[in-house]
């Protein structure tokens, strides 16, 4: 089942749970197949789900020392997180070391991880061809592939890892106890074939949360890929690809402040500041609750977003 299939039927647990008349708000409109697809991407141990893309060790190394190095250690030996590097051929001797190296029986794993979820600090920020480099430069530091490898979309596969035939769930990746991270058994017998609403969110639950969900949310559904080419347009669009509208309403505030109210605090000029802001991230301003930083936005990008809210937070 593709990620794509699986996200499906967790939507629809998630609409079978809301209250019949929370279901609608009159808001936004059917995903399109090529926006289905931006998060169906999973990557199988044959290849099945990589995208094109090519990287070679010495690209690798120079990405790994900027975005890595930091957390696993300049040679993959760690700094306070896993050792991604050494132990090959360690595991049934007395000593096992499990790394990367030693423990992935495909190297797509490996990939797979790092497009989702590296760096720690900005997962899903590198580009196809970034990850290729990093796996490439991890697989060499391991011995698995030589300084002068290259990895693209058909030799990632044919990569064969040290331990292909010997993988276990034993055990967790790192840990030196030999207790595995979730011990559990795949039943896939006798399951159920009807769904059973057991419990529901009360019908006041999102109205508790975001207020009036048209009103404070109709900011973001009105923009449409037609109407790109406006300022106004763009600053919605980005405002929801970085997620700033889980945080944010127009109108309301939810986890932080509304951009009603931070345009209405700092003014028409305050630009540069509000980027600083942005960019650092900070606590304080408007209450406990801290705001990360957002390092890896494009700066162009985190400037369309203020010069949006600082208008007022059209949308159009």
């Amino acid at each position: 089942m593709s990620r794509s299939e699986r996200m499906a039927i967790a939507v629809a647990a998630l609409v079978l749970a809301l209250p019949a008349a929370a279901a609608d708000y009159g808001l936004g409109r059917a995903a399109t197949a090529a926006e289905v697809a931006q998060w169906d991407i999973d990557v199988r141990a044959d290849g099945q789900g990589l995208p094109p893309g090519r990287g070679s060790v010495a690209d690798g190394q120079m990405l790994y020392d900027d975005k890595c190095a930091s957390c696993h250690g300049v040679f993959g030996e760690s700094n306070d997180y896993m050792a991604i590097a050494g132990g090959v051929g360690s595991l049934k001797t007395n000593a096992p070391t499990r790394t990367v190296g030693s423990k992935l029986n495909y190297a797509t794993t490996l990939w797979d991880y790092i497009y989702r979820a590296m760096p720690f600090t900005a997962p899903k920020t590198l580009t196809a061809d970034e990850t290729y480099a990093i796996t490439a430069y991890v697989l060499h530091l391991n011995d698995i592939l030589p300084a002068d490898a290259e990895l693209d979309q058909q030799s990632l596969p044919q990569v064969v890892m040290p331990n292909r035939d010997g993988y276990t769930r034993d055990h967790g990746m790192g840990t030196v106890d030999g207790k595995p991270d979730v011990r559990n058994t795949a039943c896939m017998k006798n399951c159920e074939t009807q769904v059973e609403i057991a419990s529901q969110l009360p019908a006041n639950f999102t109205a508790q949360l975001y207020g009036d969900v048209a009103a404070n949310f109709r900011h973001y559904a009105a923009a449409r890929p037609a109407a790109e080419a406006s300022a106004e347009a763009r600053g919605v669009r980005l405002a929801r690809e970085y997620a700033c509208s889980a945080c944010h309403g127009v109108d309301k505030a939810i986890v932080g402040p509304a951009f009603a109210d931070i345009a209405r605090k700092y003014g028409s000029d305050a630009h540069a500041r509000l980027l600083e802001k942005v960019r650092a991230g900070g606590v304080g301003t408007w209450g406990s609750v801290p705001m990360p930083p957002q390092a890896h936005v494009p700066e162009a990008d985190i400037k369309s977003i203020i010069e949006w809210v600082l208008a007022g937070a059209p949308s159009e």
